[in-house]
């Protein structure tokens, strides 16, 4: 896929069957999808909530903090041509996750560092992940990570004017950084 072709995908449509997902807290939504347009295998993208308790909450109800939901990146990628611990790896490289509840000067339980799954088969291998940047992060001395893993109960889709948000405004916020600590 190309990230025109990532673009123009219809985020509402149903997932194909032979296809991927995985739902990445990281910060800001906008910052956070726009990181994975490029790369191989991703099909498409769309924002939303998920991780809280409120049912179909909107942008200014997350923003409260009452809802308990994270601002989420739904990535659909093909696994024949990369695989979860690749799109893991632009995860944790993408974002701070040694921070609790915020990214840069975006603060609040909606931005925290979260990976939901609809699959329990995939918590081993998230987990390894996990594991993994932890060790690179101790040999450089750069904190504890403090990302949730859970199992994925409910996401919805984000305001049709967040989707794409980045694309439509390119000069639009992101303080979305990461540590400059390579997982591979």
């Amino acid at each position: 896929m190309t990230k025109t072709s990532i673009l123009n995908i219809d985020y509402r449509k149903p997932i194909p069957n032979n296809l991927s997902v995985i739902y990445l807290g990281m910060g800001c939504f906008w910052g956070a999808e726009r990181k994975f347009w490029d790369v191989d295998g991703v099909f498409s993208t769309a924002v939303g909530y998920a991780g809280g308790h409120s049912e179909n909450p909107n942008y200014e109800e997350v923003c409260s903090g009452d809802t308990g939901h994270a601002e989420i990146v739904r990535v659909v990628y093909d696994q024949r041509i990369n695989n979860l611990e690749v799109i893991l790896s632009v995860f944790w490289e993408s974002h701070d996750p040694t921070q609790c509840n915020r990214q840069g000067n975006d603060i609040g339980s909606q931005y925290r560092s979260i990976i939901l799954t609809e699959n329990e088969n995939e918590l081993p291998i998230i987990n390894q992940t996990k594991q993994k940047y932890q060790e690179n992060l101790i040999a450089q001395s750069k904190g504890v990570l403090k990302t949730e893993i859970e199992i994925l109960s409910n996401f919805f889709l984000a305001e049709d004017y967040h989707q794409k948000y980045l694309y439509k405004n390119p000069n639009g916020y992101c303080g979305l950084q990461g540590l400059n600590i390579k997982y591979f």
